[in-house]
Protein backbone atom coordinates (compact mmCIF):
# COMPACT_ATOMS: atom_id res chain seq x y z
CA UNK A 1 0.00 0.00 0.00
CA UNK A 2 1.37 3.43 -1.13
CA UNK A 3 2.03 5.86 1.85
CA UNK A 4 0.23 9.06 1.27
CA UNK A 5 1.80 10.32 4.09
CA UNK A 6 4.17 13.67 3.00
CA UNK A 7 7.13 14.25 4.63
CA UNK A 8 6.74 18.39 4.95
CA UNK A 9 5.19 20.15 6.93
CA UNK A 10 1.82 21.14 5.65
CA UNK A 11 0.17 24.47 5.26
CA UNK A 12 -2.27 24.53 7.41
CA UNK A 13 0.21 23.77 9.83
CA UNK A 14 2.01 27.08 9.05
CA UNK A 15 -0.84 29.04 8.35
CA UNK A 16 -1.93 28.16 12.81
CA UNK A 17 1.45 29.18 13.95
CA UNK A 18 1.85 32.51 12.62
CA UNK A 19 -1.58 33.72 14.36
CA UNK A 20 0.31 33.49 17.41
CA UNK A 21 3.59 35.54 16.70
CA UNK A 22 5.34 38.02 18.97
CA UNK A 23 4.49 41.58 19.01
CA UNK A 24 7.46 42.63 17.74
CA UNK A 25 8.19 45.01 14.58
CA UNK A 26 9.96 42.15 12.84
CA UNK A 27 7.27 39.76 13.42
CA UNK A 28 4.74 41.83 12.82
CA UNK A 29 6.35 43.81 9.46
CA UNK A 30 4.17 42.92 6.02
CA UNK A 31 7.13 41.35 5.06
CA UNK A 32 7.27 38.49 7.26
CA UNK A 33 3.45 36.99 6.12
CA UNK A 34 3.50 34.10 4.59
CA UNK A 35 3.33 34.93 0.86
CA UNK A 36 -0.29 32.43 0.63
CA UNK A 37 -1.39 34.21 3.84
CA UNK A 38 -0.98 37.26 3.43
CA UNK A 39 -3.95 39.32 1.26
CA UNK A 40 -2.06 42.81 0.65
CA UNK A 41 0.56 40.65 -1.43
CA UNK A 42 -1.96 38.41 -3.03
CA UNK A 43 -4.13 41.45 -3.98
CA UNK A 44 -1.17 43.06 -6.30
CA UNK A 45 -1.22 44.21 -9.67
CA UNK A 46 1.69 41.49 -10.77
CA UNK A 47 0.05 39.04 -9.20
CA UNK A 48 -3.32 38.96 -11.52
CA UNK A 49 -2.35 35.40 -13.35
CA UNK A 50 -1.93 33.80 -10.10
CA UNK A 51 -5.47 34.93 -8.81
CA UNK A 52 -6.58 34.03 -12.63
CA UNK A 53 -5.59 30.62 -11.95
CA UNK A 54 -6.81 30.39 -8.26
CA UNK A 55 -10.31 31.08 -9.66
CA UNK A 56 -10.17 28.74 -12.10
CA UNK A 57 -9.23 26.07 -9.85
CA UNK A 58 -11.04 26.76 -6.63
CA UNK A 59 -14.26 25.93 -8.60
CA UNK A 60 -13.05 23.30 -10.30
CA UNK A 61 -11.52 20.81 -7.38
CA UNK A 62 -15.27 22.23 -5.42
CA UNK A 63 -17.20 20.35 -8.23
CA UNK A 64 -14.72 17.74 -9.15
CA UNK A 65 -14.90 16.93 -5.36
CA UNK A 66 -18.57 16.57 -5.69
CA UNK A 67 -18.43 14.15 -8.49
CA UNK A 68 -20.62 16.66 -11.03
CA UNK A 69 -19.25 15.91 -14.22
CA UNK A 70 -22.25 17.53 -16.97
CA UNK A 71 -24.27 20.26 -15.72
CA UNK A 72 -27.33 22.39 -17.68
CA UNK A 73 -27.20 26.03 -17.37
CA UNK A 74 -30.04 28.21 -16.91
CA UNK A 75 -29.27 32.36 -17.53
CA UNK A 76 -31.74 34.91 -17.17
CA UNK A 77 -32.38 37.81 -16.00
CA UNK A 78 -31.99 38.99 -12.04
CA UNK A 79 -34.68 41.18 -11.92
CA UNK A 80 -37.66 38.67 -13.08
CA UNK A 81 -40.30 38.69 -10.45
CA UNK A 82 -41.51 35.70 -8.91
CA UNK A 83 -44.91 35.28 -9.54
CA UNK A 84 -46.04 36.20 -6.40
CA UNK A 85 -44.00 39.23 -6.56
CA UNK A 86 -45.44 40.59 -9.92
CA UNK A 87 -47.90 43.42 -8.61
CA UNK A 88 -44.37 45.02 -7.32
CA UNK A 89 -42.30 44.72 -10.28
CA UNK A 90 -41.33 48.50 -12.11
CA UNK A 91 -42.69 48.09 -15.21
CA UNK A 92 -45.86 45.92 -16.82
CA UNK A 93 -43.50 44.50 -19.05
CA UNK A 94 -41.07 42.65 -16.08
CA UNK A 95 -44.66 42.42 -14.22
CA UNK A 96 -45.83 39.66 -17.46
CA UNK A 97 -42.54 38.32 -17.73
CA UNK A 98 -43.11 36.46 -14.04
CA UNK A 99 -44.31 33.46 -15.88
CA UNK A 100 -40.68 32.66 -16.98
CA UNK A 101 -39.55 32.65 -12.91
CA UNK A 102 -42.40 29.71 -13.03
CA UNK A 103 -40.84 27.99 -16.19
CA UNK A 104 -37.30 28.10 -15.17
CA UNK A 105 -38.50 26.88 -11.78
CA UNK A 106 -40.25 23.85 -13.33
CA UNK A 107 -38.05 23.56 -15.97
CA UNK A 108 -35.32 23.18 -12.92
CA UNK A 109 -37.22 21.03 -11.34
CA UNK A 110 -38.01 18.01 -13.67
CA UNK A 111 -34.01 18.17 -15.38
CA UNK A 112 -33.10 17.98 -11.63
CA UNK A 113 -35.17 14.62 -11.24
CA UNK A 114 -33.37 13.07 -13.90
CA UNK A 115 -30.57 14.27 -12.27
CA UNK A 116 -30.99 12.74 -9.14
CA UNK A 117 -31.50 9.83 -10.73
CA UNK A 118 -27.55 9.32 -11.54
CA UNK A 119 -26.88 10.78 -7.43
CA UNK A 120 -26.39 14.30 -8.62
CA UNK A 121 -23.40 13.82 -10.94
CA UNK A 122 -24.90 14.71 -14.16
CA UNK A 123 -27.26 17.72 -15.51
CA UNK A 124 -26.69 19.36 -12.49
CA UNK A 125 -28.79 22.61 -12.92
CA UNK A 126 -25.96 25.94 -12.57
CA UNK A 127 -27.00 29.26 -12.06
CA UNK A 128 -25.70 32.95 -11.87
CA UNK A 129 -26.54 32.59 -8.26
CA UNK A 130 -28.75 35.72 -7.54
CA UNK A 131 -32.25 36.33 -7.58
CA UNK A 132 -34.59 36.55 -10.57
CA UNK A 133 -34.43 33.44 -13.14
CA UNK A 134 -31.23 32.73 -11.53
CA UNK A 135 -33.15 31.93 -8.23
CA UNK A 136 -36.13 30.30 -10.27
CA UNK A 137 -33.31 27.79 -11.72
CA UNK A 138 -32.34 26.74 -7.89
CA UNK A 139 -35.46 26.70 -6.45
CA UNK A 140 -36.37 24.28 -8.61
CA UNK A 141 -33.51 21.84 -8.48
CA UNK A 142 -34.28 22.06 -4.22
CA UNK A 143 -38.06 21.25 -5.57
CA UNK A 144 -36.89 18.00 -6.70
CA UNK A 145 -34.71 17.44 -3.85
CA UNK A 146 -31.38 17.35 -5.81
CA UNK A 147 -28.46 19.90 -5.66
CA UNK A 148 -27.57 22.81 -7.54
CA UNK A 149 -24.60 25.30 -8.02
CA UNK A 150 -24.46 29.18 -8.26
CA UNK A 151 -21.52 31.06 -9.96
CA UNK A 152 -22.54 34.31 -7.97
CA UNK A 153 -19.76 37.32 -8.47
CA UNK A 154 -19.11 40.45 -5.97
CA UNK A 155 -21.03 43.22 -8.12
CA UNK A 156 -21.24 46.58 -6.84
CA UNK A 157 -24.91 46.80 -5.69
CA UNK A 158 -25.96 43.34 -6.16
CA UNK A 159 -25.72 40.21 -5.64
CA UNK A 160 -25.87 37.84 -2.55
CA UNK A 161 -26.21 34.48 -2.76
CA UNK A 162 -29.86 33.19 -3.38
CA UNK A 163 -31.16 30.68 -0.38
CA UNK A 164 -31.85 27.60 -2.53
CA UNK A 165 -28.54 27.05 -3.84
CA UNK A 166 -26.28 23.87 -2.72
CA UNK A 167 -23.94 25.60 0.54
CA UNK A 168 -21.13 23.36 -1.08
CA UNK A 169 -21.57 24.27 -4.26
CA UNK A 170 -22.33 27.60 -4.05
CA UNK A 171 -19.09 29.71 -5.39
CA UNK A 172 -18.51 33.49 -5.91
CA UNK A 173 -15.86 34.84 -8.55
CA UNK A 174 -14.11 38.28 -8.83
CA UNK A 175 -13.60 37.45 -12.99
CA UNK A 176 -16.26 37.57 -15.03
CA UNK A 177 -14.49 36.04 -17.72
CA UNK A 178 -13.66 32.75 -15.10
CA UNK A 179 -17.22 32.53 -13.95
CA UNK A 180 -18.30 32.79 -17.84
CA UNK A 181 -15.77 29.66 -18.66
CA UNK A 182 -17.13 27.48 -15.30
CA UNK A 183 -20.81 28.24 -17.16
CA UNK A 184 -19.91 26.52 -19.73
CA UNK A 185 -16.96 23.95 -19.21
CA UNK A 186 -19.08 21.08 -17.99
CA UNK A 187 -22.87 22.54 -19.83
CA UNK A 188 -24.77 19.56 -21.35
CA UNK A 189 -27.69 22.57 -22.50
CA UNK A 190 -28.10 25.63 -22.45
CA UNK A 191 -31.85 27.69 -21.22
CA UNK A 192 -31.95 30.81 -22.08
CA UNK A 193 -34.56 33.00 -20.70
CA UNK A 194 -35.48 36.99 -20.97
CA UNK A 195 -32.65 38.89 -19.31
CA UNK A 196 -30.38 42.23 -19.91
CA UNK A 197 -26.48 42.78 -21.08
CA UNK A 198 -25.58 40.32 -18.41
CA UNK A 199 -27.89 37.78 -20.34
CA UNK A 200 -26.91 38.54 -23.47
CA UNK A 201 -23.50 38.31 -22.38
CA UNK A 202 -23.58 35.06 -21.30
CA UNK A 203 -25.57 33.65 -24.69
CA UNK A 204 -23.61 35.71 -27.16
CA UNK A 205 -20.57 34.50 -25.53
CA UNK A 206 -22.04 30.73 -25.95
CA UNK A 207 -22.89 31.26 -29.45
CA UNK A 208 -19.83 32.03 -30.56
CA UNK A 209 -17.75 29.46 -29.15
CA UNK A 210 -20.47 26.84 -30.59
CA UNK A 211 -20.56 28.85 -34.01
CA UNK A 212 -16.28 28.68 -34.26
CA UNK A 213 -16.37 25.01 -33.21
CA UNK A 214 -14.79 26.41 -29.81
CA UNK A 215 -16.90 24.22 -27.85
CA UNK A 216 -19.29 21.44 -28.89
CA UNK A 217 -22.91 21.65 -30.06
CA UNK A 218 -25.08 21.36 -27.31
CA UNK A 219 -28.78 22.50 -27.24
CA UNK A 220 -29.24 26.28 -26.71
CA UNK A 221 -32.70 27.05 -25.54
CA UNK A 222 -34.17 30.35 -25.66
CA UNK A 223 -37.21 31.44 -23.61
CA UNK A 224 -39.75 33.68 -25.34
CA UNK A 225 -39.88 33.86 -29.15
CA UNK A 226 -41.35 37.28 -28.90
CA UNK A 227 -38.85 38.50 -26.49
CA UNK A 228 -35.73 37.00 -28.32
CA UNK A 229 -36.93 38.29 -32.11
CA UNK A 230 -37.57 41.99 -30.30
CA UNK A 231 -34.43 41.95 -29.03
CA UNK A 232 -32.19 40.75 -32.02
CA UNK A 233 -33.26 40.66 -35.63
CA UNK A 234 -31.94 37.55 -36.11
CA UNK A 235 -32.94 37.71 -40.02
CA UNK A 236 -31.07 40.93 -40.08
CA UNK A 237 -27.81 39.33 -39.32
CA UNK A 238 -28.12 36.26 -42.00
CA UNK A 239 -29.47 39.65 -44.71
CA UNK A 240 -26.18 41.26 -43.98
CA UNK A 241 -23.82 37.92 -44.24
CA UNK A 242 -22.55 38.89 -40.73
CA UNK A 243 -23.92 35.24 -39.96
CA UNK A 244 -25.41 32.72 -41.67
CA UNK A 245 -28.51 31.00 -42.33
CA UNK A 246 -27.16 27.59 -40.60
CA UNK A 247 -26.36 29.66 -37.48
CA UNK A 248 -29.73 30.19 -36.97
CA UNK A 249 -30.17 26.62 -36.10
CA UNK A 250 -27.54 26.98 -33.47
CA UNK A 251 -30.42 27.68 -30.84
CA UNK A 252 -34.42 27.30 -30.87
CA UNK A 253 -36.97 28.94 -29.36
CA UNK A 254 -39.00 28.05 -26.73
CA UNK A 255 -42.02 29.11 -24.52
CA UNK A 256 -42.67 26.76 -21.59
CA UNK A 257 -40.47 24.32 -19.26
CA UNK A 258 -41.99 21.12 -21.51
CA UNK A 259 -41.00 23.01 -24.89
CA UNK A 260 -37.32 22.96 -23.79
CA UNK A 261 -37.54 19.59 -22.54
CA UNK A 262 -39.07 18.12 -25.63
CA UNK A 263 -36.17 20.05 -27.83
CA UNK A 264 -32.98 18.52 -25.37
CA UNK A 265 -35.03 15.28 -25.80
CA UNK A 266 -35.15 15.02 -29.45
CA UNK A 267 -31.90 16.99 -30.06
CA UNK A 268 -29.70 15.55 -32.60
CA UNK A 269 -26.06 16.33 -33.68
CA UNK A 270 -24.95 14.57 -36.51
CA UNK A 271 -27.41 11.90 -36.34
CA UNK A 272 -27.12 11.00 -32.62
CA UNK A 273 -29.74 11.66 -30.02
CA UNK A 274 -28.63 14.54 -26.94
CA UNK A 275 -28.53 12.29 -23.62
CA UNK A 276 -30.33 13.82 -20.82
CA UNK A 277 -30.50 11.26 -18.40
CA UNK A 278 -33.72 9.75 -16.92
CA UNK A 279 -36.01 9.55 -19.53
Amino acid sequence: MTDKRKPFRNAHQDFESVQHLPDTPQAQSPAYRLAFADPDFLCREELRPVRLQLELLKPQLGLDEHGINSTVVLFGGARIPRPEDRDDARSDTLRDMSKYYQEAREFARVITERSVTTNCTENVIVTGGGPGVMEAGNRGAMDAGGCSIGLNIVLPHEQEPNHYITPELCFNFHYFGIRKMHFLLRAKAIAVFPGGFGTMDELFEALTLIQTGRMEQVPVILFGEEFWREIVNWDALVRAGTISTDDLNLFRFVETAQDALDVIDGWTLNGKRGEIPGR
